[in-house]
């Protein structure tokens, strides 16, 4: 049993992550109807990706905060998204959306499951300049230098789930067209915070 739902997972979290638009409108139209652990499946790769991506995040303090940085980077991420999700049900609603509450919440796992694929994707840039950075410039521009490069992977996969959320949105209710769009701001403002509070930009060398 166990087995063919994991192969369903991934071939759904497949279709979601090639055809996003489609994927969502199959739902809302009633032409389609996902089971439960589709639903787990997308979330999980959102997960996995933050939690890898986590992972790289703490290369240059040790196994200790590789593994404290994985836990913070997907707590960050799930907080944040889940903090707004409730704000872009019923801000939406209040401005004319018809979506359901799950064909909404549906267009934001597609969206975060492919920003997960996208930090995954992105992981060799961030263990690359975080492990050769330290043997070629001095000591004390190490850290601003890593976080330098966090900072761009994080605003590229930025742009990437934005243009995703804005397409699978717009092909819900074309006539809204991307409006929605100012709940990734939203998103990122709240994610920045909470990046912050748990200093997962903050890089040090070990002593």
């Amino acid at each position: 049993m166990l087995r063919p739902r994991l192969r369903s997972g991934i071939a759904h979290v497949g279709q979601a992550l090639r055809e996003p638009e489609e994927f969502a409108l199959r739902w809302h139209s009633g032409e389609a109807g996902y089971e439960w652990w589709i639903w787990v499946a997308l979330a999980m790769t959102a997960i996995l990706g933050t939690t890898t991506y986590g992972m790289t995040m703490g290369l240059l303090g040790g196994p200790r905060e590789v593994a404290f940085r994985a836990l913070k980077c997907t707590a960050a991420a799930g907080l944040a998204w889940g903090i707004a999700l409730p704000a872009l049900y019923v801000l939406n609603s209040l401005t004319g959306s018809r979506l359901r509450q799950s064909t909404t919440l549906l267009a934001a796992l597609v969206t975060t499951s492919w920003g997960g694929l996208a930090m995954i994707a992105s992981i060799p840039i961030n263990w690359f300049f975080t492990a050769a950075l330290p043997g070629i410039v001095a000591p004390g521009w190490v850290p601003g230098l890593v976080r330098l490069v966090n900072l761009v992977v994080f605003a590229g996969v930025g742009v990437a789930m934005s243009d995703v959320f804005g397409r699978v949105m717009q092909a819900l209710e074309p006539s809204r067209g991307r409006q929605p769009l100012w709940w990734l701001a939203v998103v990122g403002a709240i994610g920045a915070e909470l990046f912050y509070a748990f200093g997962l930009f903050q890089f040090t060398l070990p002593a």
